[in-house]
């Protein structure tokens, strides 16, 4: 067992954050860039020793490489700036959003994208929603500066409004679009230039110390007086950086660049080094777990099947949230109440991973495991701790689903569990059929069933429409349960955990319900 002293060290080394933003907003490609400065990749857009593969390096499964888009959870680890960083690249697309709520659930701080040509979009609101849930610490980066961009005034005031959050800037803009030629950065009182062509490698941008110096007067020639306006009037007008409501969660620093020019994105990095919160506490069901305490303790925020389809493998992610992962230590799977010796934990460098050998709070690991593993499973080094807050949310969309082929029904009922366990998708069993329902939150995600169920389950699937409006979880009395199932045993159905489900074919009929049963709790979201 390490000491509190080994621990508290490493864990104030760690920065563990997630990306977040709307789709196309050009977060796959600022965590590509934050990866080339942490000397993760060698090329933008390459995973080190495999630059004939072009695609990005967070995008690694076949599906969100042919779309390009952002469908799973990608974990990334690198060093940079005497810390070690552990970077969460989050699905963009919407209809995923139970799996960035998972991955916002075991990060510190948060990197939200925002286009600059369009400003802050639904999908932003949704997620600054669930960050706000937790306080999480929110740092802003605006994309795009290369294009023609809103007002940064207005889009800084967007955000205020809006998302509810005091904007601090930390770089100013100086043009945009075709005249766009650097930002200032306010602590530094430093102009930086910017370049173009350079985008996919490190690059060392030229500056220029002091704004008022000969050298800015010469390079801005007669914009320089307009410019030492603005950033007067930006720095009157706007919000001082602190670093204490930047930790309540309640002001965010904002940087401007342009992730495909590879601008703005090392000032944005050595901010998040300097200033984002090292891992905390972390509450249980019990007590709340300091992560500098000796003991290893740790929970399951997702479980991805088949990673490397050659193996046909799973692997849980788990959160280190006290104490050091050793390799071959045993440590106690909570929920079953057994013992586990862990030999083969990983760690991720996108679709690549290497044997872990040590890992702390903070850091993400993974355990390669054939099932058993479930999401919100707390592994610690004896004690009965369950770390809460990893919730299931009642789908919106519905389908029954049949394979295309009768003989391929075993391999459909595995996969389709399987994927469940994981979160890719919530399934239901009525209780008075054989029929299987699934649920989602946007239409993309049957596909992304479908995709896998033949890809890797080879179970080609047929979707049908279901006559199903929502999902509540029941929980009461067994009599009043008994008297449900009596009256509306076609509406019940046990969800992949084996949980009770009550399948309502309109809202009016879930109100009805409520009604007449009004002991019982019909429950939109339920603990994992």
């Amino acid at each position: 067992m390490a000491t509190s002293t080994d621990v508290a060290r490493e864990v104030a080394r760690r920065r563990t954050f997630a990306i977040i933003s709307h789709p196309d907003a050009g977060k796959t490609t600022v965590t590509e860039k934050l990866l080339l400065f942490g000397n993760a990749i060698a090329l933008a857009g390459t995973i080190k020793a495999r630059k004939s593969n072009r695609h990005a390096a967070s995008d690694w499964m076949a599906m969100e490489r042919e779309r390009g888009i952002s469908v799973t959870t990608s974990v990334m680890q690198f060093d940079y700036g005497g810390c070690v960083v552990n970077l969460l690249d989050t699905p963009g697309h919407e209809d995923f959003s139970e799996d960035t709520y998972r991955t916002l659930t075991a990060v510190d701080s948060a990197l939200m994208v925002i286009d600059g040509t369009k400003g802050v979009e639904p999908r932003t609101i949704k997620l600054l929603e669930v960050c706000r849930l937790r306080d999480t610490p929110i740092m802003t980066f605006i994309n795009k500066l290369d294009r023609e961009i809103r007002q940064p005034v207005e889009l800084i005031d967007e955000i205020e409004d809006i998302l509810q959050v005091e904007c601090a800037p930390v770089t100013w803009p100086i043009g945009t679009g075709r005249s766009f030629r650097g930002v200032y950065h306010f602590g530094f009182d430093r102009i930086i230039r910017y370049a173009t062509g350079v985008g996919d490698r490190i690059h060392d941008f030229a500056s220029i110390d002091g704004r008022d110096s000969r050298e800015a007067r010469e390079w801005l020639g007669d914009d320089h007086g307009a410019f030492v306006e603005e950033v007067e009037l930006i720095e009157g007008a706007s919000h001082d950086f602190d670093r204490r409501a930047f930790l309540d969660g309640t002001r965010s620093p904002v940087f401007f660049g342009t992730a495909l020019g590879n601008f703005g994105i090392r000032e944005c990095l050595d901010h998040l080094v300097a200033q984002a919160p090292p891992p905390g506490d972390r509450e249980t069901e019990s007590r709340a777990v300091d992560p500098q305490e000796a003991p290893f303790s740790g929970f399951v925020f997702k479980v991805q099947a088949n990673m490397d389809p050659k193996h046909r493998d799973r692997i849980a992610f788990m959160r280190v949230c006290s104490g050091r992962y050793r390799q071959g230590m045993r440590m106690r799977h909570v929920r079953l109440g057994r013992q586990k010796k862990v030999t083969d934990a990983v760690t991720f460098m996108a679709g690549s991973r290497v044997r872990a050998d040590e890992a702390y709070p903070g850091d993400i690991i993974g355990l390669p495991n054939h099932g058993g593993i479930q999401i919100a499973d707390t592994f610690s080094e004896g004690e009965d701790l369950k770390f809460s807050g990893v919730p299931n949310f009642a789908p919106e969309l519905f389908r029954r689903v049949r394979p295309r082929d009768p003989l391929k029904s075993k391999q459909l009922d595995r996969g389709l569990r399987q994927l469940s366990e994981e979160g890719a998708t919530q399934v239901f069993f009525p209780l008075m059929t054989n029929e299987i329902v699934i649920g989602a939150v946007g239409s993309l995600q049957f596909d992304l069933v479908a995709y896998r169920l033949d890809d890797e389950y080879r179970a080609d699937c047929v979707f049908e429409e279901a006559d199903i409006h929502t999902v509540r979880w029941i929980t009461g009395a067994v009599k009043d349960i008994e008297d449900l199932n009596r009256r509306h045993g076609a509406r019940l159905a046990r969800d992949g955990g084996g949980c009770l489900a009550y399948l309502a074919p309109t809202r009016a009929n879930l109100s009805l319900a409520e009604e007449r049963w009004p002991k019982l709790r019909f429950a939109a979201t339920r603990e994992h």
